[in-house]
């Protein structure tokens, strides 16, 4: 499992790497034409702004999978043993239901509302669509890492309870 894991996180690292670099010529592409050549490019704006959406939130997935996210960790860090790993798997559990409803079922809803109703990018004339498709695609993947740090924390709690079962 923890290769699986490794090769996601060596996947969405390059991945962002080439968002992030292409954001960067799309953005020094912009400037050159808009002050160099006086003649700005139409569609750089608009596909900036969707690279940014998927840095963002692709950035995110592979942020909870390093355990690096924004958190209150005060009473994680006050509490040892059995209590720490319980807080653990709570915490994981939240995040699970939260991926679920919001990323991923309300993502995919959001995906198949603007491929239904044919919404489009102004500019790239790509369906909007694949822009929001971000959202699921980011929430399978903490849904993954979150399962995957609760699978440790149970093997942890297994570990410390034969431990104590042998002594």
């Amino acid at each position: 499992m923890i290769k699986i894991k490794n090769t996601i996180d060596k996947v969405i690292r390059f991945l962002l790497v080439i968002l992030l670099g292409g954001m960067t010529i799309n953005v020094l592409w912009q400037v050159f034409t808009r002050f160099v050549l006086q003649n700005p490019s139409s569609y750089t704006e608009e596909l900036a702004r969707y690279t940014l959406i998927w840095t963002g939130i692709l950035g995110a997935a592979y942020v909870a999978g390093q355990k690096m996210h924004l958190a209150i960790d005060l009473l994680p860090t006050k509490l040892t043993g059995k209590r720490k790993i319980y807080l653990e798997l709570i915490i994981q559990t939240a995040i699970i239901i939260f991926t679920i409803f919001v990323m991923i079922v309300g993502g995919l809803r959001l995906v198949n509302i603007t491929f239904t109703l044919h919404q489009i990018s102004a500019a790239l004339q790509i369906p909007l669509g694949y822009v929001y498709l971000v959202i699921p695609i980011s929430g399978f993947i903490i849904l993954f890492y979150s399962l995957f740090f609760m699978y440790e924390q149970i093997n942890l709690l297994k570990t410390q309870n034969s431990l104590k079962v042998k002594d």
